[in-house]
């Protein structure tokens, strides 16, 4: 009547009272979840084997973390945001010094900079942070109610301020007219840096820059309710998300055995004074 096979019907019938093996990966998966809201599966995969490994309990494959995390509603919906910086034609552009390798062997090599906005309830928040592409860390960051170039010199200054600079760094943007101004410039000049800029409108000649902003979005801004908080009140999540959880905490995954940021260039740094 079910069209089941009788060895089926057996075979089920013994495994029925045997535990969930999958049961204490999902319950180790919804702790990292709790923690870390907005993990992908990567992360997930990622964040729980390094969890495993602590225990001496055997990895899992990611295949089978991305058939829990389906299963029981884990996976997240991704938003895309859009640039906003705009070129001033008028202005004198840069060479491409980067090409789009954005590796570095040391700290303060090269950096990359962009814009983003955010709507909130009492305007328009304005967002400057300074990547660095050795270990992904924001070592700058400025937040204003203007995308004036003074926004960006901000960010800058407070990176030179608390990271320092390698002699031959390069800061790497897009062509918005912020980065193409002449206080801009006096300011790249001032601290001895060389300027290089992508291609108008293409997105992949400062590719981790936006990627940075995606995963701030993602992970922050579309799950609070921006548009009910003030510009301050907002500025104190960012902040707070970006130097005590994206800098120290979040796995990143382009780094080795996926270190933090900060993780990643103190680990670079006692190796440096070992030697």
């Amino acid at each position: 009547m079910f069209q089941l096979s009788r060895p089926g019907y057996y075979s089920w019938l013994k495994k029925k009272d045997a535990p969930d093996k999958n049961s204490p990966i999902l319950s180790d998966l919804k702790e990292i979840r709790k923690k870390h809201r907005a993990y992908g599966v990567k992360r997930l995969h990622q964040a729980l084997n390094k969890k495993r490994e602590k225990k001496k309990m055997p990895r899992v494959s990611y295949g089978r973390v991305y058939g829990i995390c389906s299963v029981n509603g884990l996976l997240q919906k991704v938003k895309r945001p859009r640039g906003i910086t705009q070129q001033n034609r008028a202005d004198q552009v840069s060479e491409d010094l980067i090409r789009r390798d954005f590796t570095a062997d040391h700290p303060n090599r090269k950096w990359l900079g962009d814009i983003t906005e955010i709507a909130c309830k009492n305007g328009k928040l304005y967002i400057s942070g300074v990547f660095d592409c050795f270990d992904g860390a924001i070592v700058g960051l400025s937040m204003e109610n203007h995308k004036r170039a003074s926004l960006c010199s901000s960010s800058l200054k407070e990176a030179v301020r608390r990271y320092g600079k390698d002699k031959d760094l390069i800061f790497h943007s897009d062509r918005g007219s912020q980065y193409t101004s002449r206080e801009y410039r006096q300011l790249l000049d001032g601290y001895n840096i060389r300027q290089s800029m992508g291609r108008t409108g293409n997105c992949y000649d400062n590719a981790r820059m936006e990627s940075f902003f995606a995963t701030l979005k993602k992970e922050l801004i579309y799950r609070i309710p921006v548009t009910t908080l003030t510009r301050e009140e907002v500025k104190r999540q960012i902040f707070r998300w970006v130097e005590c959880e994206y800098n120290r905490d979040r796995l990143y995954s382009a780094n080795e055995n996926s270190m933090s940021p900060l993780e990643k260039r103190a680990t670079y740094y006692s190796q440096q004074q070992a030697a």
